[in-house]
């Protein structure tokens, strides 16, 4: 390895930026003067803010550019049908089986399953949380009903203001894929004129992207910093262990062996390979905590390192980054049981079959539908708890550990992304990965 680090490869620099963070915010910072520990986070975070914004801001641009050029090189209907209902398929496919996993491991461990008073110390602690931390407001008033909220963000009454709010993304992407569809249904004089100038723009885009990518290091310093400094993980490690390692593994399992075997299954793709080729895009997606805010990277490393067609990527990865919630679906069913586990233990009625039923299914769908909104996670699991007799209040008992949970299931989310990508391009035809790729060196 390079001594110079300005030498090594960009997840090898991205590393090294997580692990200078720890240092700095478990080892040294608690050293130093309280008035330098501030400057140094105030500066860390203007600099994570700093790259955070760059990414959102192409976010909407590549979308639009992406889908609209990709769309228009899959001509006709035929072809969007087809890759459109591949897409759904696996995105449907891979979140029932991480829901399904999350309630095997829940029900197998048992996190929740306390002491009477610890229970009833963590339920007690949690109002107070839910109360004062402001998750009420996030969460107040959402039920089922939310869910028919996601057919209307496909249709904005101003895609020009969709671009710009959260949760919107959706109608961008209709708006894209209507819009490369018809251009490409053009006389054959203004389709090349339209279908020039997209991919003209996409490349500007892109090229724009790539350097903003080449800070990662920065940002992810500046982003994580701060974070691990105020991480209250003595708290963690007394009280919400078992249902923090309880996430984590079945994170690790989902992304390592569920989406590996589908990659292996479907694409016959070492998944390994495929894992070390994608550590740039999980490194970041793990610092950002944000599918969206990942895309740039996502689009660029896959179709860079993993050699996925253009027309693949520009229509799975961003479809993808706004629905494909793997870890969040995960997530939100380990929750909900572990909430019913803890007021069973002060003398509660466990979930029957039929309600962990009704859990997975709207973890499925809730996971879908609201996660492109802040507190995407929150608002889900306040649509899910009601629906099976639980009180929303008790969402503050999970509100140590959601930040750190949020940065492992984005990584699941955007991995699964990637996952799709290489899945779908084969089964179009492609072939990601080439030979020089299927062993590749390890460089920095």
């Amino acid at each position: 390895m390079k001594l110079n680090p300005l030498q090594w490869s960009l997840h090898w620099q991205i590393l090294f930026s997580l692990a200078l963070s720890g240092i700095v915010a478990l080892f040294i910072l608690p050293l130093t003067d309280p008035s330098f520990s501030t400057l140094v986070l105030q500066t860390a975070q203007f600099f994570g803010d700093l790259f955070m914004n760059a990414l959102k801001m192409m976010v909407v641009p590549l979308i639009v550019t992406s889908m609209i050029s990709g769309v228009m090189q899959l001509g006709t209907t035929t072809g969007i049908g087809a890759i459109s209902f591949k897409t759904v398929l696996y995105y449907t496919f891979s979140g029932l089986l991480a829901v399904l996993l999350g309630i095997f491991l829940v029900n197998l461990i048992q996190p929740g399953r306390v002491d009477a008073s610890v229970a009833q110390a963590l339920l007690g602690e949690a109002s107070q949380v839910t109360a004062s931390s402001g998750l009420l407001d996030a969460v107040e008033g959402k039920d089922q009903s939310d869910l028919i909220d996601i057919f209307k963000r496909m249709l904005p009454t101003n895609v020009f203001k969709a671009a710009t709010d959260n949760g919107q993304l959706l109608g961008v992407i209709l708006f894209s894929i209507l819009f490369g569809f018809f251009a490409g249904q053009l006389p054959d004089n203004m389709r090349a004129v339209q279908k020039q100038f997209w991919e003209s723009f996409q490349a500007v885009i892109l090229k724009l992207t790539e350097w903003i990518i080449s800070f990662a290091p920065i940002g992810v310093f500046g982003l994580v910093l701060p974070m691990l400094y105020n991480a209250p993980i003595g708290d963690l490690i007394h009280t919400l262990f078992a249902f923090f390692i309880t996430v984590f593994l079945g994170l690790l399992i989902h992304l390592l062996f569920v989406l590996g075997i589908l990659l292996k299954l479907f694409a016959r793709i070492n998944p390994f390979t495929h894992l070390k080729a994608m550590l740039p895009v999980l490194l970041t997606a793990f610092s950002t905590a944000s599918s969206s805010a990942t895309l740039p990277l996502t689009m660029d490393v896959v179709k860079e390192k993993a050699k996925v067609s253009n027309k693949t990527c520009a229509f799975t990865l961003p479809l993808g980054a706004t629905i494909n919630m793997d870890g969040t679906a995960l997530y939100e069913c380990i929750v909900v049981l572990f909430i019913s586990q803890l007021y069973a233990s002060i003398g509660g009625v466990d979930l029957t079959l039929g309600q962990q039923g009704l859990v997975v299914f709207l973890a499925l769908t809730t996971s879908i539908g609201v996660a492109g909104i802040p507190s995407a996670s929150l608002v889900a699991i306040s649509i899910i708890l009601p629906a099976v007799g639980l009180p929303v209040e008790a969402i503050g008992v999970i509100w140590v550990t959601d930040r750190m949970l949020d940065m492992c299931r984005t990584s699941v989310n955007v991995y699964s992304d990637t996952v799709a990508a290489i899945i779908i391009d084969n089964s179009e035809g492609g072939s990601p990965y080439s030979q020089a790729l299927e062993k590749p060196k390890l460089t920095a």
